[in-house]
């Protein structure tokens, strides 16, 4: 069953096209990662899942319209953006009390556990804590609201690496499971490759490319080719060739591993990599920036 369904998606900002006719589709109990360059459409086509913006064409998450349904959409969505927004003169336990006042589906001893990891003390203000402690504290909320879909949008700026390191274990241990579907769009690829089931690029408005995990594995391949077997590799036509120590790295797509392996050391690309080669091959930069 899809948990989220869109034909045709379009969203124009004056003369800027932030989506520009965006066909997906996201399984439930996945966890997807969508990733563009700055003005891409990544936060704009969030803001359309998640009820934020009208838009053209057909859009159903959890077989909900999100434009016309939000209010009911939202007791099964859980959404975190990149800046935390709480009030600055609350306390700690008095943000606890009041999501457990406020949502039937938030369990107040999961966000104790997430807060027991943290330094953060029950009757610190906001306004007491760092940046990256209210974001401690925005997580610990959002993630102990039992949701079926998660939202992400750069969920840990601000944070150290070991706490983001922290967050993505957690996430994957201790909130995922397949009845829940979580979509994260970050900048931050390295960090999240190692949790997700699928990955989706989008570039001007438009998704380029949307593989499965497993997909990428078994077709994506990466060699080191010796430079006296430079040449014969490229004769393959690789989709992207980079410079590194010792020789040149091509990527290939649907190419025989025996096949490659006569030019040098065969690898699995990481989705950098594989990013930095689609958007390579893309026509130049469309005037205006999408959101």
């Amino acid at each position: 069953m899809a948990c989220i369904e869109a034909r045709g998606l379009r969203k124009a900002f004056g003369a800027t096209i932030a989506l520009d006719g965006v066909d997906l589709r996201v399984e439930e109990g996945r966890i997807l990662g969508l990733i563009g360059p700055n003005g891409a459409g990544k936060t704009t086509a969030l803001n359309a899942i998640l009820g934020l913006t009208p838009y053209q064409g057909e859009l159903r998450v959890l077989g909900r319209d999100p434009w016309t349904e939000r209010d009911l959409l939202m007791r099964d969505v859980c959404f975190i953006a990149d800046v935390a927004v709480l009030p600055r003169w609350v306390r700690v336990s008095q943000a606890l009390d009041y999501v457990a006042g406020v949502h039937p589906r938030f369990n107040r001893a999961k966000a104790e556990g997430f807060l027991a990891k943290t330094d953060i003390r029950r009757a610190s203000k906001v306004r007491e804590l760092s940046k990256g402690m209210v974001t401690q504290l925005h997580l610990a909320l959002i993630m102990a609201i039992d949701a079926r879909l998660l939202v992400l949008d750069e969920p840990t700026l601000g944070l150290d690496i070991l706490y983001r390191k922290q967050f993505y274990d957690s996430l994957l241990n201790d909130y995922f499971d397949h009845n829940r579907t979580i979509v994260v769009a970050t900048h931050q690829v390295e960090e999240i490759e190692h949790v997700l089931t699928d990955v989706m690029f989008i570039d001007r408005g438009r998704i380029v490319f949307d593989r499965s995990m497993e997909e990428v594995e078994s077709r994506y391949l990466e060699v080191m080719a010796r430079p006296e077997q430079a040449a014969a590799a490229r004769a393959l036509k690789p989709m992207h060739e980079r410079q590194a120590i010792g020789g040149s790295v091509l990527l290939f797509d649907a190419v025989d591993r025996q096949q490659l392996a006569a030019f040098g050391d065969v690898r699995t690309p990481s989705i950098v990599d594989l990013f930095v080669a689609v958007m390579g091959n893309q026509p130049g930069q469309a005037q205006g920036a999408a959101r």
